[in-house]
């Protein structure tokens, strides 16, 4: 019998990855794929440049657990996979032209709620079905280096505007991942189709796409609108494109997006009146209707102050 034992283990595998896809898209992922919970080395002189050429910007926490966003087994002992999953955010509804703008992850409940519910369900699923397994769920909230994970699972390429896209689905998606010590059957990634296309290059309102690959966050509106604390800085000044929170102009570019289709998660539907406010209405906008407007939205990130910071410097 022993020379059958290899076998077996690799059909436990087979039978163990697949139940974990299946239950995946039960609960309404858009893809789920597989790598071996390795150093991701790769990666390692790529994030290094990166941060040593400062396009971090005020995101000093990117220079922190270098060695943790490369290796998974530092923040899961003895993890052996890692799954990747995908989330569609994609929305049915359009903000009106001529306002202030939010980016489209931002239209409804905080996504760290929302796909973090998803990931514990699954987790529960595979201890109950497959048994003591040991691991973390993640959505972006810890060092990971999710879309670099995400490609490698096979889940999409990395684009010239650093976004993870697919081929069936575009790019309107979060990424999330569980680190677990349960071996599973690895996917492979697959290969670039960005082509001779530089849609996302060209219309950056910033410019902060400074080559194919490679986006000086510290130049993204994104970065400006949200992480950074301090004033924006005045060389922006006529750039920011009317985004308050966020900005999804490479994403809404990308020839690739004509694939998105409408999400189907009712936590991210928006409150109605996220969509009857014109510039006026936001400028005068009070603590209390931020409050309320904003409950359990990713827009609380940037604060009351913050958002009104950034309406003013679109002002000037």
């Amino acid at each position: 019998m022993a020379h059958n034992e290899p076998f077996l283990v690799m059909s436990s595998t087979s039978l163990n990855t697949s139940l974990i896809k299946q239950e995946a898209k039960r609960l309404g992922f858009l893809s789920c794929g597989v790598s071996r919970a390795d150093f991701l080395e790769a990666e390692a002189t790529r994030l290094e440049q990166w941060l040593k050429s400062g396009f971090h910007g005020s995101m000093g926490y990117m220079e922190r657990h270098f060695d943790k966003r490369l290796d998974p087994r530092k923040l899961v002992p003895g993890a052996k996979s890692v799954v990747s999953l995908l989330y569609n955010y994609f929305p049915e509804e359009t903000q009106p032209q001529g306002s202030y703008k939010i980016s489209k992850y931002a239209y409804g409940e905080d996504y760290h709620y929302v796909v973090k519910d998803k990931l514990k369900a699954l987790m529960t699923y595979i201890t109950e079905e497959i048994g003591a397994v040991e691991g973390r769920v993640f959505v972006d909230s810890a060092p990971v280096l999710e879309k670099a994970w995400a490609a490698k699972s096979g889940l999409g390429w990395l684009g010239k505007n650093t976004n993870l896209i697919s081929k069936q689905v575009g790019s309107f998606f979060f990424l999330a991942e569980l680190i677990i010590d349960l071996p599973l059957e690895a996917d492979g990634p697959v290969t670039d189709h960005c082509g001779q296309c530089t849609a996302c290059i060209d219309a950056c309102p910033t410019q902060a796409i400074i080559a194919p690959y490679v986006v000086d966050g510290s130049k993204c509106i994104s970065h400006l609108t949200i992480e950074l604390k301090d004033a924006i800085p005045t060389d922006f000044s006529g750039q920011m494109d009317d985004w308050m929170f966020g900005c999804d102009v490479c994403q809404d570019v990308c020839p690739w997006n004509r694939f998105s289709k409408p999400h189907q998660e009712e936590r991210f539907k928006p409150k109605p009146e996220l969509f009857q406010k014109d510039k006026a209405q936001w400028s005068e906008m009070t603590q209390e209707v931020f409050d309320v407007l904003f409950d359990k939205s990713p827009v609380q990130r940037t604060r009351y102050t913050g958002l009104m910071r950034n309406i003013k410097f679109l002002e000037e």
